[in-house]
Parts: C-alpha cells; structure tokens; sequence
C-alpha cells in the first residue's frame, strides 16, 4: 500500500480518483507489460442472476486471443474463473470458483470461503475485533468470533459493485469497480470511496489496482482472494506437488487464533523457508506448532523489497510441473499471506469438481493482520486527503 496526500485543492471524491487511477495504472503496468502487437482483448457481459435481496448480477468476461481469460462478477467482484493453456495448448480453469450465483451466496459465505472476491475493509485478522484510532476504540462485527476477518460480516466480498468498461488500448482490456462503505459500516470509521481497477493484456498480464479516499481517520486494507491450483480447479492431486518461491526471509508466527504474535522470525531452517523453489507439500507435514494452526500454510510471509516501494516488485513465483503452467505475483504490498486449503474437506463442490485438502493455495497480496493493534507494523491508517494506491499484478506463463 502507498499513501499519497490528494493535491491541494482537489476534492476526494470519484472524479478525482478515476484521474488519478489511470495515471497510477499506465505506471504500475508501464513497469511489467512487454510490448505487444495490438490484438484485440475483449471484454463481455451477460445476466448472472438475483441476489437474494432482488439486487442484479452481471458477469463480465475478459479474453484475450492466446488463451487467457478472466471471468468476474459484480457481486463481491469475485472472480468466478481464471483460464489459462497448459504447455499443450490445453486451457483450464485455475482457480477454485463456483458455477452460479447461489453458491457463491451461500457456500461461499456461510464457509468463510471468500473464493475469488475482493476483501475489505481489512483483509485478514483483528483481534477482539477491536482497534484505537486518535484516542478512540472501534469495536467490529465479529465474523469469526472472537476475532474480526476479512472485514466483518458484510464485508465487500457480500457487496455489490458497480463495474464500468473503461478505455482499452486494444492488447489489453479493463474494467473499473467502485463502491462506497458508508461511515459505520461493519464498525469502521468514515465513509470510503473505494475503487478497484481489473486489466488483462495480450501478453498474459492481469493486473489489480486499488484506490480508496475517506472522509474521516479510518484502517484498510484490501486485497483478492483467488485460490490457484495450476494443475486445473478440482484437480484430484490437489497442489502439495506445485512448486513455489517466496521472496521473503522473515514471516509472521501466529498464536492459536491466528492473530500474529507481534514479532517477526526468520524462515531459515523452518518449513517456512520458500526463498528457492520448494514443493508446497515438502515439509507441510512437519512435526511444527505453526503449520498446526491451520493443518497446513496460513501465514503471512513479509516480503523483501528491492528499490522503489511504489512500483509492483516479484513476490511470489509458482510452477505446476505436471501443466507446465507458471504463475509470477508482482505487488506494492509489504506481505502476502499464503494459505494452502487445510481446513477443507472435501465437502465443496464447484468448477472443476470437489475441493478436498491442500486443494489450492492462495496469495493474498496485502499489509499485516491485526496491524492496527501492532504499532510497529506497517501502517494501514488512511486519513482525508490521502489516497490509498495498491497495485498486484498475475503474470501467467509455460514451462515446456
């Protein structure tokens, strides 16, 4: 996340942040898109269904002419469905998603599966659900008692978005999501205007970019929660076999509720240690009190930054060696919380068949868990007049 004061006398409002968006954008991407033939990505809609409530839903879909497409919906702004070629040319979906509207309703929310969607107001932990800003304390709704996650009962994985088409440069295609959280909303602070910027380009490239501006001194932190499988959603092998590299010595330890300790530990020499190319499943099996919390990988690793904070830096890299495919995780964020689906139980069914354990890992770019009650953690207070501007970019590739 980087927080930048707004321009004097320019007001925080829509207008300004979709100015400044597209300027952020063109940079972040300047930095990572190759240059390309114009080809023509394409961007397409169609009706989704009701919410419950009686609140439409569209999903849009992003294409391009090699094979990678983006599908996602105005609900939660969920991606519903990632699909790449294998090293065979072969496309797959490859993350876990659900094929209608009703699921994502009701398995993804009554089991805390937030499969694809943004997350907000604060992606991950608050202990208590309780945070101090400027001398007051702020009690949240507690989603998962006794902590707050991923932003509360209603957070903006269970809210609908507006979704505009914006320019596209005909390699590349973009759409533009906003939504405002009132002040109050889940028992945070201010209201906040928030603005979300997917793009998929010709050369395997998408990319997210967030703003948001407040009103009032408020905590965000935002982030997507895809969960990858590079061997195809459902696969039966699930992706203990898929080969990651993380770029971070440290990683924060957790106590039993998953709340960060306060220190930060070395990977070297524990199961943590993904600084080379290591199998997910090479040491999630280890006798260790970390990996116990959550049968598994849960953790958010603090990753290393090499020259300018402000502009995307590779984080994660992860290579399915029975596809071929590769996955390169570029972001501004200081973490990423990488979990490996231990708490599934087969019990889910969606794209791609049943998800059992170890059925997909995630990356989810982001600032620290409970950074609020952790002085020394990376801030996540926004105030009037500053803008918060993340960027995470997906680059997607083969291996022959």
């Amino acid at each position: 996340m980087t927080v930048e004061a707004a321009r004097p006398g320019v007001a925080a409002d829509a207008t300004t942040m979709k100015a400044s968006q597209r300027s952020r954008v063109a940079v972040c991407l300047a930095s990572v898109l190759a240059t390309a033939p114009a080809k023509a990505a394409s961007l397409t809609s169609a009706p989704f269904g009701t919410t419950a409530d009686g609140k439409p839903v569209t999903r849009y879909t992003m294409a391009t002419r090699g094979g990678v497409s983006v599908s996602f919906m105005n609900y939660g702004g969920a991606i519903t469905d990632l699909t790449t070629p294998d090293r065979q040319g072969h496309r797959a979906p490859i993350v876990l998603g659900f094929p209608t509207l009703r699921d994502y309703e009701t398995k993804n929310a009554e089991n805390e599966l937030y499969f694809g969607a943004l997350i907000g107001r604060y992606a991950n932990w608050i202990a208590r659900g309780r945070f101090s800003l400027d001398g007051h304390e702020y009690q949240l709704a507690l989603s998962d008692p006794p902590n707050t996650i991923h932003g509360g009962k209603r957070g903006f994985d269970k809210r609908v978005w507006n979704v505009q088409p914006d320019a596209t440069s005909g390699q590349s295609v973009r759409a533009r999501l906003t939504y405002t959280s009132i002040d109050g909303e889940e028992g945070y602070p201010g209201t906040l205007r928030v603005s979300v910027t997917y793009t998929l380009s010709e050369d395997a490239v998408f990319a997210i970019h967030y703003e948001a501006m407040t009103d009032q001194d408020t905590v965000i932190n935002l982030t997507n929660h895809m969960n990858f499988n590079l061997a195809g959603a459902g696969s039966p092998g699930g992706v203990l076999g898929q080969i990651l590299t993380v770029d971070a010595d440290q990683y924060l330890p957790l106590d039993r509720s998953q709340i960060p300790l306060g220190q930060r530990a070395s990977v070297n020499g524990t199961p943590f240690d993904f600084r080379k190319p290591t199998a997910i499943g090479a040491h999630i099996h280890d006798k260790n009190e970390q990996l116990a919390i959550a049968d598994g990988y849960d953790q958010n690793w603090v990753l290393n930054k090499h020259g300018d904070p402000a502009r995307p830096q590779p984080a994660v890299r992860a290579f399915d060696p029975g596809s071929g495919r590769t996955l390169d995780c570029l972001t501004t964020e200081p973490g990423v919380q990488i979990y490996t689906a231990g708490f599934f139980n087969g019990s889910y069914t969606g794209i791609g068949g049943r998800y059992g354990q170890y059925a997909a890992f995630t990356l989810e770019t982001q600032h620290f868990p409970d950074s609020p009650n952790h002085p020394d953690f990376p801030t996540t207070e926004l105030k009037p007049g500053q803008v918060f501007d993340s960027t995470t970019i997906f680059r997607f590739g083969v291996r022959k």
